[in-house]
C-alpha cells in the first residue's frame, strides 16, 4: 500500500500562511463569480480593446445566457460545447452554461474536422456556441456533428464604436463567412442575451454535478474526456488562494494569454482570477508586440503563462525597451520551463516566476513552489494543501520510494477528477485506490520538493541505458546559439533506440551539427549524447506551449518506414 511509506516531507517547506489542511466550501464554481459580483458590483470583470463589463454586468450576462439556453430546450446535464478563443464571449459563455445546469465541454477552435468529430460525438454536445471564422469548417460537418443549436457570435459582438464598425467593415472585405441564421438550428449571439427570460437558479450537489468535460490534449493518443465536478474546480480555486496568500490584497489584472479552452486557462484565468475579483484581459491571439504594448498600457499585476510565451517574448529585440514592472507574479505551468529561461526572465523582468505543476486530470494544479520560501530552480514546487504526492515504482506502481529516487509521480486530493468520461477501463488503470498515476517520471528531495525528469511514455531505451530526455533538453537550451531544442528517442536496428535532436537557431546564427556535438560532449555522457541532430525553423507544439515529441518521433518513424519499403523494392 501506498499509504505505509507516504511521508509529507514537504510540509516543513511550507510558508508561515499557509495551512497544510484547508476547510471547503460545498459550492458550484461559479458561486465565486456570484460572491465578485456582490463584493465589486462596479469594478471591470474583462476589459477587451476598447469594450468593458463590470462584475455585476458578467453576472446579468452569465444569467441571461441560463435562462435563454434553457428556453431553447437545453436541460440540466445537458453538454454544452464552447469553441471559442479567449474574448468576453468564451467567459459569459461558460458561467451561463454552468448556471443553466449544464456540463461545459470546452472545444479548441483549431481542431480539424476528425478531431471536431471525436470530441463532440465522444461527449453528446447537441448544443454550441462558436465564432463566426468557424462556421465554414463547421458548416461541411453538419451532418456528422448531430447538432441541434448553434449559437454563433462575432469578434465584434465585444467591440464598441469605432472598433465594432472597423472590425465589421475589415471583416466584409476579408470576406468573411456569411451565417446562414436560420431561427430553429443557427442563432446569433445577441439571442443568448435576449432579454425577457426569467433566470431561476437551481441547486447543485458540487462533489457529484460535473462541471465540465475537459478534453486531454491527444499528445499521447486519442483524447478522452476528464470528467471535473465543481467542487474539483472549486477546490483547486481555494488551493491556490491559500498557496498565493499575497495575491487579492489588491485589484488585482490578469493577463489572459493562455487558452481558456485549456484547464489551466480555465481554472487560473477565468475561475481564479473572478474569485480575487480580478480584471481579466482575454487575448485572442498571441502576438509578442502586442502582448509587451498591452502590459505597458494596462499594467497586469499577474501573469500566468507557459514557457513558449517567456521564450517568445525574450526574442523580442527591444524587450527592455517595455516597461514590465507592474507584473508581481508570473505563473508558469503546462510544461517544464528550461532553467536558462527562467534566469533570464527574471532579470529582465523582476517578477516573481512560479513554477508549478498540473494535469487536466486535477483540474489542474498539484504543485506549486511557495511564495515565500526557498524556489529551487528546475522543481515544479511542493504539493498544494491538501494533496498528497509520492513516488513509486514504475513496474507495478505500489511501492513508495525514497527521496531521490526515480519513480512515477501519484497524486491524490480534492482536484482530482471524477474519471474519463465513458472509459471504465482508462478510469480504473489511472485512478487506482484514489491515487491519480500521472505517467510523468520524478523524484522528491529531502525537503519536499519535487523535480519531473520525464514522462514515462518519453523514456529513450538506448543500448540497455534509460535516458531522460529532458536532461538533454536542458543542456542544448544552455547554448547561446539555441533557442529552441528537443530530444526524441527514434528507433535502430541495433541499440533499440538512439537519440535524436531537433534544434532551432537563435535568429541571427548559425550553428552546425559539429558544434552542437561537441557543446553536449562537455556536459553529457557519452551514451546521452544525440546520435542526430536536425535544425529546424520551429517545433511542433501545443496551444499551451508544449513540445509534440510523440509528433516528433512519429515523423521519424514514417520516414523510416518509407525509406524501408523503397530499399525493399529496389
Amino acid at each position: 500500500m501506498i499509504e505505509d511509506g507516504l511521508q509529507r516531507y514537504w510540509l516543513k517547506s511550507y510558508d508561515r500562511e499557509v495551512s497544510p489542511r484547508l476547510s471547503y466550501e460545498n459550492i458550484p464554481i461559479h458561486e465565486y463569480l456570484d460572491r465578485s459580483a456582490k463584493k465589486f458590483p462596479k469594478r471591470k470583470a474583462i476589459v477587451f480593446n476598447n469594450w468593458s463589463i463590470t462584475y455585476a454586468g458578467l453576472r446579468k450576462a452569465s444569467e441571461q445566457i441560463a435562462a435563454n439556453l434553457r428556453e431553447h430546450g437545453v436541460r440540466a446535464g445537458d453538454r454544452v460545447a464552447i469553441m471559442l478563443p479567449n474574448t468576453p464571449q468564451a467567459i459569459m459563455s461558460f458561467y451561463g452554461v454552468l448556471k443553466a445546469g449544464c456540463i461545459a465541454v470546452m472545444t479548441n477552435p483549431l481542431y480539424m474536422e476528425k478531431e471536431l468529430v471525436h470530441h463532440f460525438s465522444d461527449s453528446g454536445a447537441k448544443v454550441l456556441i462558436t465564432l463566426d471564422l468557424s462556421w465554414p469548417k463547421l458548416q461541411s460537418l453538419e451532418k456528422k456533428l448531430n447538432l441541434s443549436k448553434i449559437f454563433v457570435t462575432r469578434i465584434s459582438d465585444c467591440l464598441r464604436f469605432p472598433l465594432n464598425l472597423l472590425y465589421n467593415f475589415k471583416a466584409k472585405k476579408d470576406n468573411a463567412p456569411t451565417i446562414p441564421y436560420d431561427m430553429q438550428t443557427i442563432f446569433p449571439w445577441k439571442r443568448l442575451l435576449k432579454k425577457g427570460a426569467t433566470f431561476s437558479p437551481r441547486s447543485f450537489r458540487p462533489e457529484k454535478d460535473l462541471a465540465l468535460l475537459q478534453y486531454t490534449g491527444g499528445t499521447t493518443g486519442v483524447s478522452k474526456g476528464v470528467m471535473i465536478t465543481h467542487q474539483n474546480l472549486a477546490a483547486n480555486v481555494q488551493q491556490y488562494l491559500a498557496i498565493l496568500h499575497k495575491l487579492g490584497k489588491d485589484h488585482e489584472v490578469l493577463l489572459g494569454i493562455l487558452p481558456y479552452f485549456h484547464i489551466f486557462g480555465l481554472n487560473v484565468c477565468v475561475n481564479f482570477a473572478v474569485a480575487l475579483g480580478a480584471t481579466m484581459v482575454p487575448f485572442p491571439r498571441f502576438v509578442p508586440r502586442d502582448i509587451l504594448k498591452s502590459i505597458k498600457k494596462i499594467h497586469p499585476t499577474i501573469f500566468p503563462c507557459a514557457p513558449s510565451v517567456f521564450m517568445a517574448l525574450l526574442q523580442q529585440k527591444d524587450i527592455d525597451k517595455f516597461d514590465l514592472s507592474s507584473i508581481r507574479f508570473c505563473i508558469s505551468g503546462s510544461a517544464p520551463i528550461p532553467a536558462e529561461i527562467i534566469k533570464q526572465f527574471k532579470k529582465l523582468a523582476g517578477a516573481e516566476i512560479i513554477e508549478g505543476y498540473g494535469l487536466t486530470e486535477a483540474s489542474p494544479v498539484t504543485h506549486l513552489n511557495p511564495l515565500n520560501g526557498t524556489h529551487k530552480l528546475g522543481s515544479i514546487g511542493l504539493p498544494i494543501s491538501d494533496t498528497d504526492a509520492c513516488i513509486v515504482d514504475m513496474e507495478v506502481g505500489s511501492l513508495t520510494l525514497q527521496p531521490g529516487q526515480i519513480g512515477e509521480l501519484v497524486i491524490r486530493g480534492p482536484q482530482v477528477m471524477k474519471g474519463y468520461w465513458n472509459r471504465p477501463d482508462e478510469t480504473a488503470s489511472t485512478l487506482r485506490n484514489n491515487w491519480l498515476y500521472t505517467g510523468d517520471i520524478a523524484y522528491m528531495d529531502e525537503d519536499g520538493y519535487f523535480f519531473i525528469v520525464d514522462r514515462k511514455k518519453d523514456l529513450i531505451i538506448s543500448g540497455g541505458y534509460n535516458i531522460y530526455p529532458r536532461e538533454i533538453d536542458e543542456v542544448l537550451h544552455e547554448h547561446p546559439k539555441i533557442r529552441e531544442a528537443v530530444a526524441v528517442g527514434i528507433p535502430h536496428h541495433t541499440r533499440g533506440e538512439i537519440i535524436k535532436a531537433y534544434v532551432v537557431v537563435q535568429p541571427g546564427e548559425t550553428l552546425t551539427r559539429a558544434e552542437v556535438i561537441s557543446f553536449c560532449r562537455q556536459k553529457l555522457a557519452n551514451y546521452k549524447i544525440p546520435k542526430k541532430i536536425e535544425f529546424r525553423k520551429e517545433l511542433p507544439k501545443t496551444l499551451v506551449g508544449k513540445v509534440l515529441r510523440r509528433a516528433l518521433r512519429d515523423e521519424e518513424i514514417a520516414r523510416l518506414e518509407a525509406a524501408s519499403k523503397k530499399k525493399a523494392r529496389k
